[in-house]
């Protein structure tokens, strides 16, 4: 039988809210702002083991069995709802360090995120990453108050100085038995695993959909809640950037076309005509990988990974 911890009974370390100023890694410059419409496609990778222990980038000490992650730009913390594009589970999850800085990645998960998200042992998957307003604002609120943690909860162990309450567990059914029978669909059965394991809440997606939106939060969608969409059949591009001038980007596609597959397509952002030039579609995310370093060593260090539905025919 496989368990989780109940939601709230895991007692965060505190942090400050962090915004922070405009930085470089790599060659590339970051720059951190608060966007309550951020909503991104990419591929998601997990950080664990080594970081267990050790500050992150808002003060808080990271915990590996935490349902948090890591993200460049967005401020600390931050409410995001992860889904992975593969498998359709889709996860509520708290930003609270900066990273990742491997190129085609645009979030870091915890190993517990990458466990509920199905990405432990792949490593790496293509996933959609969306903020949450209201969640967002309550816990920004929470930190600038000083207080990160949504509960406290009897005598902490200290792990490297990581306070982690004791588990208060509830048995769950073999989630591959469950599969097998077939329940009610909208709704995700946590893997099984061998190591230690902290909050998630089984929920369906029209329980997310249909809850309102509120400043409240005794409503408001809880970090670690779980649930499953439908997702679509994908394909991976590299993107070399987009542009309000078509004829810059032409010119940047006749510079690409011997890398590959190369196409400028229009989009409106905002109210505002940019053209998208793109390399692909791509088989693999090692693929991906490959074609990204090219198209960063042709001197587009902006480039990125992005996350396609198929086009129909």
């Amino acid at each position: 039988m496989h368990t989780a911890k109940r939601l709230g009974e895991t007692n965060k370390s505190q942090g400050d809210y962090k915004v922070g100023k405009p930085y470089k890694v790599k060659g590339v410059e970051y720059t951190p702002e608060e966007d309550m419409a951020y909503d991104e496609t990419g591929i998601a990778s997990w950080y664990g083991p080594n970081f267990h222990g050790k500050y992150t980038a808002n003060g808080e000490i990271y915990d590996q069995w935490d349902v948090s992650a890591a993200h460049k730009t967005l401020p600390m913390p931050s409410i995001v709802r992860v889904t992975n594009l593969e498998n359709g589970r889709s996860l509520v999850i708290r930003i609270n360090d900066r990273g990742p800085y491997v190129a085609g990645r645009i979030i870091d998960l915890s190993r517990r995120a990458a466990q509920l998200l199905g990405v432990e042992q792949t490593g790496t998957a293509k996933v959609r990453v969306q903020i949450m307003p209201n969640e967002s604002r309550v816990a920004a609120e929470r930190a600038k108050a000083g207080g990160t943690q949504l509960a406290a909860k009897d005598t902490p162990i200290s792990v490297k100085g990581v306070n982690s309450e004791p588990v208060a567990s509830q048995t769950l059914s073999d989630p591959l038995e469950d599969q097998r029978n077939a329940k009610a669909p909208g709704q995700l059965y946590v893997a099984p695993q061998s190591a230690p394991v902290v909050q998630a809440q089984l929920v369906t997606h029209t329980q997310i959909l249909d809850a309102p939106v509120t400043q409240s939060a005794s409503k408001i969608a809880p970090v670690g809640q779980i649930s499953r969409v439908a997702v679509s059949p994908t394909q991976l591009y590299v993107q070399a950037g987009a542009f309000s001038d078509v004829g810059n980007a032409e010119r940047v596609k006749n510079h690409l076309t011997t890398i590959g597959n190369v196409s400028v397509t229009p989009i409106s952002v905002n109210g505002r005509d940019l053209f998208r030039v793109r390399v692909g579609p791509l088989s693999s995310v090692a693929d991906a990988d490959a074609l990204l370093m090219e198209v960063v060593d042709a001197g587009y260090v902006n480039a990125r990974t992005v996350v396609e539905k198929t086009a129909r025919n």
